[in-house]
């Protein structure tokens, strides 16, 4: 399988500002989240900050699994290079990850999140700033490394 990257080189390097998250997602046309992880075309890369996103790279694959959950046994391996094109992000936004392929990302200390329809990226984007900016949940601040400890002062002491 051939990988096409094209990497911003102003942003190649991960953005300083803390709290921050490298985000992958899985895209056919590069406007959308609208695609399962095998048979993604395209990961739009971005780093994300509570204040601002930057677009890191474009991944491409010219060749990709079928949306039909069962795939080809020709000895392929389609979900490695994939996995290998993301390293170093914290997040993976796909529509529909396989058994397989999801213990591969979380091997590679990235968390899948699936979305139950396509969404435009800039959505996303927006999305994850709003939960970076509040009182994350737990697995996006683990996803950050935060160590911090979730605040629950919105819980009333006298229920």
């Amino acid at each position: 399988m051939a990988t096409l990257s094209l990497r911003l080189i102003e942003n190649d390097e991960p953005m300083t500002e803390a709290p921050r998250l490298r985000i992958a997602i899985a895209t056919q046309d590069m406007k959308s989240l609208n695609a399962h992880f095998g048979s993604a075309k395209r990961f739009a890369v971005y780093d994300v900050t509570p204040a601002a996103t930057h677009f890191v790279a474009a991944v491409s694959f010219d060749d990709v699994t079928e949306e039909s959950g069962s795939h080809r046994t020709d000895g392929d391996d389609k979900i490695g290079p994939k996995v290998a094109a993301i390293a170093g992000c914290n997040l993976l936004f796909v529509l529909a990850i396989g058994g397989p392929a999801a213990a591969k990302v979380v091997g590679a200390r990235i968390h899948p999140v699936k979305l139950a329809a396509p969404e435009p990226i800039a959505d996303i984007l927006r999305k994850v700033q709003t939960m970076m900016s509040g009182n994350p949940p737990p697995w996006l601040r683990k996803a950050m490394g935060s160590t911090q400890v979730r605040s629950m002062h919105h819980l009333d002491e006298e229920d």
